[in-house]
C-alpha cells in the first residue's frame, strides 16, 4: 500500500506564491507519474500539472508561465510552485502518484491521492 501526503496550502493575496509539496511512501515498486489536480466546490477535479518519470512535465493552460512542477525522485516526493496566484486557483490541490506494479495478471498501474490541502487566494 502507498500512503501519499500533501502539505504546504494556505492563504494568499492574489499576486502571491505558495508551494505545495507530496510524498509518497510505503511499498512502492515504480512510479510512473506524479501530478498535482486541483477541485474548486462546485466544479470537477482537473488536471493541474504531472511530471511522468519517463517524459517531461505538462501544465493545465490556466497555469502555464505561473506554476512549476518538480520531482525528487531519491525521495518519491512531487513539487508544486505557484507563482502569481489568482483568485480562480482558490481550490483544494490533491496529489496523485501513480504506479506501476508487475504481479500475476500482468503490468497493472494503480493510481493513490492524498487527502488534499487547500488553497485560498483572496482579491
Amino acid at each position: 500500500q502507498v500512503q501519499v501526503v500533501e502539505s504546504g496550502g494556505g492563504s494568499v493575496r492574489a499576486g502571491g506564491s505558495l508551494r505545495l509539496s507530496c510524498a509518497a511512501s510505503g511499498v512502492i515498486f515504480r512510479i510512473k507519474t506524479m501530478a498535482w489536480y486541483r477541485q474548486a466546490p462546485g466544479k470537477q477535479r482537473e488536471l493541474v500539472a504531472h511530471v511522468p518519470t519517463d517524459g517531461n512535465a505538462d501544465y493545465a493552460d490556466s497555469v502555464k508561465g505561473r506554476f512549476t512542477i518538480s520531482r525528487d525522485t531519491a525521495k518519491n516526493s512531487v513539487y508544486l510552485a505557484m507563482n502569481n496566484l489568482k483568485p480562480e486557483d482558490t481550490a483544494a490541490y490533491y496529489c496523485k502518484v501513480t504506479t506501476t506494479e508487475v504481479g500475476m495478471q500482468g503490468i497493472i498501474d494503480y493510481d493513490y491521492w492524498g487527502q488534499g490541502t487547500q488553497v485560498t487566494v483572496s482579491s
